[in-house]
């Protein structure tokens, strides 16, 4: 056990209550709502939608109830923040909140060390852990998504959807933006980190995560939604100095559309040689891969590049036409 692990709990430990988003998880639901059982003073279930009875399953497991109205789109951060306003309502509203998916199943020891970790760095607004998927061998999908998780400890730029924060630093920063229809984490972060708190990844287990992606069809939906998110967070951010998915968003464009257009005009209008340029691409699998990555892994990085230009147009088309964007799905 590291050291942070080791972080021993004030003698009056903070009041910390959970905030646990979800639209027909199913069983998924319920076994993370039955690992919250006698954890915290306050369990809330924002629910967007769901028609598999995912509310009164929460009901029934002593969760507070908060409804979404399906009036307006539904997005993860809007769900979060109704989530807020009614622990915000509560007297007194907790300290601590522990954000999670629906599809997450909580660790045991994760909370203690989530507070002991919060109390020793008081200029940390968010701690997070390491999440794992829960089958990460029933598909290659989940088993890369098991990678994907495994992000570096220490001081971080953003957590993801499970992460303990401090109410205290999410209320002076006003909360999630409730429009984004993903990427609202890391977004959420900068804004915490502009006003001078830190985000922190600690070497401990926190969640286990249910992915259940079975098919090519819903890795390229979530491809596709991350490069939305890019070209989101490059217009609202890309000038600052944080060049806010700069580079993401650059690296999307330049193999998923400026490469494969430039090789194809080339070779249509000045010699078909060029076609041989695509080699280009099995090349930079070979580079991916002596970076210590698998072939999997390397392969996937840059097929990916296809979905997420087609998520980052996606953004650009609405923002020309002034349509509000919906959730990306993949289960």
């Amino acid at each position: 056990m590291t050291e942070q692990q080791n972080t021993a709990l004030p003698s009056a430990a903070p009041v910390s209550s959970a905030v646990v988003i979800g639209r027909n998880e199913g069983a998924r639901l319920i076994a993370c709502l039955d690992s919250l059982q006698g954890r915290f003073s306050q369990v809330i279930y924002v629910d967007s939608g769901s028609t598999d009875g995912s509310q009164d399953a929460a009901r029934a497991r002593g969760a507070e109830i908060v409804t979404l109205d399906g009036s307006r789109p539904f997005t993860a951060a809007r769900a979060r923040n109704a989530g807020l306003d009614h622990l915000i309502a509560a007297a007194p509203p907790p300290d601590l909140v522990q954000f999670l998916d629906g599809d997450c199943i909580l660790q045991p020891e994760w909370l203690n060390i989530a507070q002991g970790f919060l109390h020793a760095h008081p200029d940390v607004a968010v701690v997070c852990g390491r999440r794992r998927e829960r089958f990460p061998q029933s598909s290659i999908w989940n088993g890369m998504i098991d990678t994907e998780w495994d992000t570096p400890i220490g001081e971080a730029r953003a957590c993801g959807g499970d992460a303990v924060m401090r109410l205290d630093a999410l209320r002076q920063v006003g909360g999630y933006n409730p429009d984004l229809i993903a990427g609202e984490e890391p977004e959420l972060c900068l804004r915490l980190r502009l006003k001078g708190w830190k985000i922190w990844r600690i070497d401990a287990e926190m969640t286990l995560h249910d992915a259940a992606m079975t098919r090519f069809g819903q890795w390229w939906q979530r491809s596709r939604r991350a490069g939305y998110t890019y070209a989101e967070g490059v217009a609202m951010y890309g000038r600052t100095p944080e060049r806010h998915k700069v580079r993401e968003f650059s690296s999307a464009l330049a193999w998923g559309l400026a490469l494969p257009l430039f090789l194809l005009l080339t070779a249509i209008f000045i010699t078909p040689w060029m076609i041989l340029g695509t080699l280009i691409y099995p090349l930079q699998i070979l580079r991916l891969r002596l970076r210590d990555l698998s072939w999997r892994q390397a392969l996937f990085l840059l097929l990916g590049k296809f979905p997420e230009t087609q998520g980052a147009l996606t953004y650009i088309w609405h923002r020309l036409t002034r349509k509000r964007g919906r959730l990306i799905e993949y289960k």
